[in-house]
């Protein structure tokens, strides 16, 4: 009885506090149709979710298909095996009407300091590419996370596994794609790589990862207005820690899915917060 004490009196005390309690993440599928993975690419494109390829373990060829999805349950196969083959752990963004690639790496087991890259690339057709820059003001670096936000593109995390792992919790953002300010060099969440990240509520939003030394998974939500500022999201009910899952703003929620989360997950997770939700905090 005295375990469940402090759990019955969250609310409560939420209440005399005057702040409302955290929503809660509701799993959508237990097992979405397509195999369980991580590192997959993810967009929302035509009012529906899309999962792009991924990774199964080190050993099989990485997948290329492609499923979509117009509730996160049930999933279509699209296409069996896609003809592109993308860099490696890049952020991506559409901005201005143009869609984006920054930094990224070369090579994932045998690269070395010279295989990651801060570069940025854009296209406004998907075959025609102009190179922005070839090096950003932020360090080289892959597995970080790149969103847009208030007119502008942002840069967060992210770091490099092999031949030396490192990670970062620095956030950047550009009006221009070209020339960057730093906004923060330790964001209050700790250095990851492998970690998603969205806009949702006018808020910039990361999302679990995985930090090395000792090696650890991260189930963590965090939110902020204007990348300095952050605060954890403390719900009862979320998602198991994992790495490399997809996340998306779809049907006015987050959604999060796959992952690695000891082991592969092929779970669905939304989170609907309310509008008015940020008002008591």
């Amino acid at each position: 009885m005295r375990l469940m004490m402090p759990a019955l009196l969250v609310p409560l005390l939420a209440a005399v506090l005057g702040q409302q309690p955290a929503p809660d993440w509701v799993k959508v599928a237990d097992k979405a149709g397509w195999q369980p993975r991580d590192s997959q690419g993810e967009v929302v494109f035509k009012d529906q979710l899309w999962i792009l390829g991924g990774w199964f373990d080190s050993f099989s060829a990485p997948p290329r298909d492609v499923w979509s999805s117009a509730d996160g349950k049930e999933w279509k196969l699209e296409a069996d095996k896609a003809g592109w083959s993308p860099r490696l752990a890049a952020g991506a963004v559409v901005f201005k009407d143009r869609m984006w690639i920054l930094g990224g790496t070369e090579n994932y087991y045998f690269g070395d300091g010279k295989s990651l890259k801060n570069d940025i690339w854009s296209s406004a057709d998907g075959k025609e590419w102009k190179r922005e820059t070839d090096a950003a003001p932020w360090s080289p670096r892959a597995y970080h996370a790149a969103v847009v936000h208030d007119g502008k593109i942002w840069v967060m995390g992210g770091g490099n596994y092999v031949p030396k792992y490192h990670a970062l919790n620095d956030v950047w953002c550009s009006t221009d794609g070209v020339k960057w300010e730093q906004v923060t060099d330790k964001a209050p969440w700790h250095p990851r790589i492998w970690f998603s990240s969205v806009v949702y509520r006018d808020r910039i939003w990361v999302l679990g990862g995985w930090s090395n030394n000792p090696s650890k998974n991260w189930g963590d939500v965090w939110y902020s207005k204007n990348g300095k500022d952050w605060q954890q999201l403390a719900s009862k009910v979320c998602w198991k820690e994992r790495h490399e899952h997809s996340a998306f703003v779809f049907k006015d929620r987050i959604w999060v899915a796959g992952g690695h989360a000891q082991p592969l997950s092929r779970e669905v997770w939304s989170l609907e917060v309310p509008k008015d939700w940020f008002k008591g905090q």
